[in-house]
């Protein structure tokens, strides 16, 4: 056996063959990784037929053809980019249409030579016996250069793969990285096609790496077990050519895609013993604790379709998309800033604004007797055991004649409490139709409340003399235990919602059956003055409030308080676990450990200090970046509280921000 499988190679021709291979196989390894990852794999078929018309034109003129293929797969992507961002079209529209029009016109090209048949089937299917110690050279200076260049990128690469806003934030410019791998899968496809040609370079550079990402998770083992998988393919394909007398380019390719579906079947052959393993093993369990004589019941969860369609109109997207609701608050001028793209959607003039609030989705502008409604296009669905991600366009929902004190809302509903104590609900399905009024309902006729928020089963509200109460969707009014004297505006976690009271807080449970209220009062002595609202990081439960010097620190987990001293504090959100961020009145951003009230890093964002008049900044944090808006220079610093506060970009807005919000997550 073993005999058998090395006599093909004592041939010169084999032997150069293997090696070529074999180099083939490792630059496959490297950049097909990354266009396995990236979801690139049309565009890469695309460069590799695209290479054809280069390639002809390069051997009709009698020029070098590796200089022809690489000029015609760099055009081939210009292409694309050009084709899908000057039109409606999408990407892969634009990759079809030029995949069939470049490789159509290297027909026609080839076809006017004399000797057609030969050279467009070398061009399309390769001749790996034919490779020279000149092309082995030329293909290892290839694997070098791609190997330097994936690992002096690999960070800028995985954060444009991954996470594009994380990219741009860290300065790692995801375009200028997106189009160095195009370059990079020019090379591989360049520098291979003369081993397995342009039709069935394709093959090594997808096959290898999907086979590797079945059973490797981090990007280096990928590519490693690519490569090993590979040059298995190179050498199992120059076998079975030798003694089958195939073409050795297409059985190398076809041997490389027939590995890829074999890993697949046993992938899959694993999932399903290790299934039925495990239903195995609890059919004994039950059997076993069954065998009293009593009957047991089982109840089965039904299954959640995390599939479901997009919400009309707006797309899936893979990852949180942060917008900033932007208002002038003497004009009304409001606009919707996108971090990423650092494009900025002007929504429309609304009047004088007293003040601005959010629910991850929609800006809410409290004006002195309408409440104007801002859809920023960008939320968050949680579905509990994980999140979906949309997008859409900007734009008004509508407005209500009502002048609006606080709005506080869920995934279903917002709670709208007006200046003379009632309550509004609005229904937050209707909102994302844009419509306002139908959706509208008063909750009888209470003049109460002090604050309101959200539950699955009704709204909870806090009375003007602290009682807390539950009222359900029929009007019914139930008591609930807890005080809460001087109540703040709520914060709707995904579980709770957080009261802040003159004695502590309140955390009243939203996800069970019964509605759980857990007082967290304050340690002996309290805030010298009135709690400020509580803020919080986007779906974090530790919460920071200022009152005088002073920040009070809520961990609504652990039920705890603590304080942190902050003279000249005018905003305070909580940034990494542990820290708060605090806006001092000298313009500096600081980040505190709630422990021992250290200081741990700081950043002057505002050069000459707080403007004495207008909006106070704010501070609206997700869960990397912090943004602090200057109303005075139209600007909204992007903090990287993570990484000692580095200022990672100034955004430069049309509209004037005095006042934000942050939407999306």
């Amino acid at each position: 056996m073993l005999r058998w499988l090395l006599d093909p190679f004592h041939s010169d021709v084999v032997q150069r063959a293997l090696i070529a291979g074999a180099i083939v196989a490792f630059l496959c390894a490297i950049v097909g990784t990354w266009v396995v990852l990236r979801g690139s794999a049309f565009l890469g078929d695309a460069m590799s037929h695209g290479v054809l018309p280069g390639v002809a034109v390069a051997s009709l003129l009698g020029g070098n053809i590796f200089v022809g293929a690489m000029i015609a797969a760099l055009a081939m992507a210009y292409g694309v980019s050009t084709v899908s961002g000057a039109s409606r079209l999408s990407a892969d529209t634009s990759i079809g249409l030029l995949l069939v029009g470049m490789l159509a016109t290297g027909v026609i090209i080839v076809s006017h030579s004399q000797s057609y048949a030969v050279d467009l089937t070398g061009f399309l299917f390769g001749d790996v016996l034919a490779v020279r110690t000149s092309d082995i050279a030329f293909l290892t200076v290839a694997l070098l250069l791609t190997t330097a260049v994936a690992i002096v990128g690999r960070r800028a690469f995985v954060a444009a793969t991954f996470d594009t806003r994380k990219a741009t934030t860290l300065g790692l410019r995801p375009t200028l990285a997106a189009a160095v791998l195009t370059v990079l899968v020019a090379v591989a496809i360049v520098a291979s096609f003369r081993v397995v040609g342009t039709l069935l370079v394709f093959g090594l550079l997808i096959a290898p790496p999907a086979a590797a990402a079945i059973w490797a998770n981090a990007i280096p083992r990928i590519m490693a077990v690519a490569a090993v998988i590979g040059v298995a393919a190179v050498g199992l394909g120059l076998v079975v050519s030798w003694y089958a007398g195939t073409a050795g380019g297409a059985t190398i390719a076809a041997t490389a895609v027939g590995i890829f579906f074999i890993s697949f079947g046993a992938a899959a052959l694993r999932r399903h013993v290790a299934k039925a393993g495990a239903l195995l093993m609890a059919a004994v369990f039950v059997a076993g604790c069954g065998g009293g004589g009593e009957e047991t019941a089982a109840t089965t969860a039904p299954a959640v379709d995390d599939h479901e369609a997009p919400p009309a109109g707006a797309q899936e997207s893979a990852e949180p998309v942060t917008r900033l609701v932007l208002v002038n608050p003497a004009t009304g001028d409001t606009s919707v800033f996108d971090v990423l793209d650092e494009a900025e959607t002007t929504v429309g003039r609304f009047g004088s604004v007293e003040k601005l609030s959010g629910d991850g989705r929609f800006g809410y502008l409290h004006g002195h007797d309408e409440l104007t409604i801002v859809d920023a296009g960008s939320w968050t669905f949680d579905h509990g055991d994980h999140n979906h991600y949309y997008v859409t366009d900007p734009a008004l929902a509508g407005t209500v004649g009502v002048a609006a004190a606080t709005v506080t809302a869920d995934q279903k509903v917002a709670v709208v409490r007006t200046g003379e104590g009632g309550v509004r609900l609005l229904n937050r399905d209707r909102l994302a139709e844009h419509e306002t009024d139908p959706a509208t309902a008063d909750l009888g006729a209470r003049r109460d409340a002090a604050q309101a928020a959200p539950r699955r089963d009704g709204v909870l509200i806090v009375t003007e003399t602290g009682k807390l109460e539950l009222v359900d969707d029929a009007g019914g009014v139930r008591p609930l235990p807890g005080n809460c004297p001087r109540a703040t505006a709520p914060i709707v976690l995904s579980r709770s919602v957080i009261f802040g009271c003159a004695n502590g807080a309140l955390r009243v449970a939203v996800s069970g059956q019964e509605p759980t209220v857990t007082p967290v009062p304050f340690p002996a002595g309290g805030p010298a003055v009135a709690l400020g609202p509580l803020q919080n990081r986007a779906r974090h439960d530790v919460l920071a409030a200022l009152a005088g010097d002073d920040i009070w620190v809520l961990d609504s987990g652990r039920r705890t308080w603590s304080t942190v001293p902050a003279r000249g504090a005018v905003a305070v959100s909580t940034g990494d676990d542990g820290e708060v961020l605090v806006l001092t009145r000298d313009g500096v951003l600081h980040a505190v450990d709630t422990t021992s009230g250290a200081e741990t890093s700081s950043v002057r964002v505002f050069s000459d200090g707080l403007p004495a008049e207008g909006p106070p900044p704010v501070i609206e944090v997700d869960s990397e970046r912090a943004y602090v808006n200057n109303a005075a220079a139209n600007q909204i610093y992007e903090i990287d509280y993570g990484d000692r506060m580095r200022i990672a970009r100034i955004l430069e807005t049309d509209v004037e921000p005095g006042l934000m919000v942050k939407a999306g997550r």
